[in-house]
């Protein structure tokens, strides 16, 4: 394994978490790059689902160290809330299998109510975020206002910063937003008490994964959304506000790019998305409808129902070439079980003119045609196979085409959300 990363190749929810789970066994220590509580990573472990937003998927093994890394965008609160959560499921959390990076960001109050006061003025054009004060803590922390992890650990230091943040914060809230001012004491008190309670697991993860990788450790990086969601090479702006690609990996976690060994792109059979923006496969009919139902595509994190479509190549194969992926593995197989037709999408159509990547241009990325080729179903059941052997002819032929296609082969089939509903090809 050496250094393994999971990437996701669509809108997210390609089921990372059932992989990161799998790969974890093997591995001694799992690290999240990116992202905030905006994620969600489902994982089945015999009859027991488990959802993690913020601590990395490996948890649920025994014996395994998680980072979150410096990339990560922290909620005290919700991580506190996750950790309780898991400790209620038998999931014991200490300062032995969990550590957090010093330099991670913190996501405040105001980048809540921010978050949520922003959505509503948009109204009809909202981009559809979680509210979670994702994207404002982020646009803090490029226009270095925001806070830190280590400031907490400086209570003068915090004190100073947060005073400052808020006499601005407080304006933008009462002047533009029509919202009630927060009070500085109340958030001062709150957050120097989530740092009484968090400062066991904050250290210096960038040394320590060195130290992991120098010394030969299987050492697994774990990203959440996807590709498309990107800031920079998504469907812009109806993205996440950080980056899921392999970038993102290494400047969340400081890890230098030659370290990395192996890219896993995480593949879903079809594709979906949540919130607003462009998707060029989606299917607005009985079989998105089908679609939804038989993969039980809603949010983990919002419960929002998925939008579903025809898987997109022209997508994935973006997403293969700028990641370096050099695997992937292939989820929720057993959804389209029982479908007589498939359809694969492999370019678009835009006025006249074809596309073999996904354009920029507002409009076009707006209309996209999707050019389809249509292959048989196999109209029998896949759930449960562990063996490639034993599936179905046709669907191997369709893993057989998106294969060919993407010019990648696939070293995981997923045929179930369980752990044993797992095929490991050679």
């Amino acid at each position: 394994m050496a250094v393994t990363t999971v990437i996701g190749t669509q809108w997210g929810d390609e089921g990372k978490g059932k992989i990161i789970d799998l790969l974890t066994e093997k591995a001694d220590l799992v690290a999240r790059f990116q992202g905030g509580h905006n994620a969600g990573h489902t994982v089945v472990i015999g009859d027991r689902q488990f959802i993690l937003h913020l601590i990395p998927s490996g948890v649920l093994h025994k014996g395994k160290k998680c980072i979150i890394g410096t990339g990560v965008v922290i909620d005290p609160l919700s991580l506190i809330k996750e950790i309780d959560d898991l400790a209620k499921e038998g999931i014991t959390i200490n300062e032995h299998n969990l550590f957090i990076s010093k330099k991670a960001h913190l996501i405040m109050p105001y980048h809540r109510v921010i978050d949520q006061a922003s959505e509503k003025k948009k109204g009809k054009k909202k981009i559809g975020t979680t509210g979670r004060g994702i994207g404002a803590a982020y646009s803090d922390k490029m226009s270095r206002q925001g806070l830190r992890i280590i400031d907490l650990l400086e209570k003068d230091v915090f004190e100073e910063r947060l005073r400052l943040n808020l006499e601005e914060k407080n304006v933008i809230l009462r002047e533009f937003y029509g919202e009630n001012p927060l009070d500085f004491n109340r958030i001062l008190d709150e957050y120097i008490g989530f740092s009484e309670t968090l400062k066991k697991y904050f250290t210096d993860t960038e040394s320590m994964l060195k130290q992991a990788i120098l010394d030969g450790k299987q050492v697994l990086l774990e990203g959440a959304q996807g590709v498309m969601l990107d800031v920079d090479h998504g469907t812009y702006p109806f993205v996440t506000s950080s980056n899921p690609t392999i970038g993102g990996a290494c400047v969340g976690l400081g890890i230098p790019p030659s370290k990395l060994d192996t890219i896993i792109g995480i593949v879903k059979a079809y594709t979906t998305r949540v919130g607003a923006g462009p998707f060029p496969t989606e299917l607005n009919d009985e079989m998105g409808e089908k679609l939804r139902e038989s993969g039980a595509e809603y949010g983990a994190t919002t419960g929002r129902p998925r939008r579903c479509g025809w898987f997109d190549a022209v997508v994935v194969k973006n997403a293969a070439w700028m990641n370096g992926c050099t695997t992937l593995a292939l989820t929720k197989l057993d959804v389209l079980d029982g479908l007589e037709k498939i359809n694969i999408c492999v370019g678009y159509r835009y006025q006249g003119k074809t596309y073999d990547a996904v354009p920029c241009e507002t409009d076009a990325l707006n209309n996209l045609e999707p050019i389809y080729e249509e292959v048989d179903g196999w109209m029998e059941p896949t759930t449960g196979v562990t063996s490639y052997g034993k599936l179905p002819k046709k669907a191997k032929d369709y893993i057989k085409k998106l294969s060919k296609i993407l010019n990648l082969n696939f070293s995981i089939i997923s045929t179930g959300p369980k752990r044993d509903q797992t095929i490991f090809v050679d």
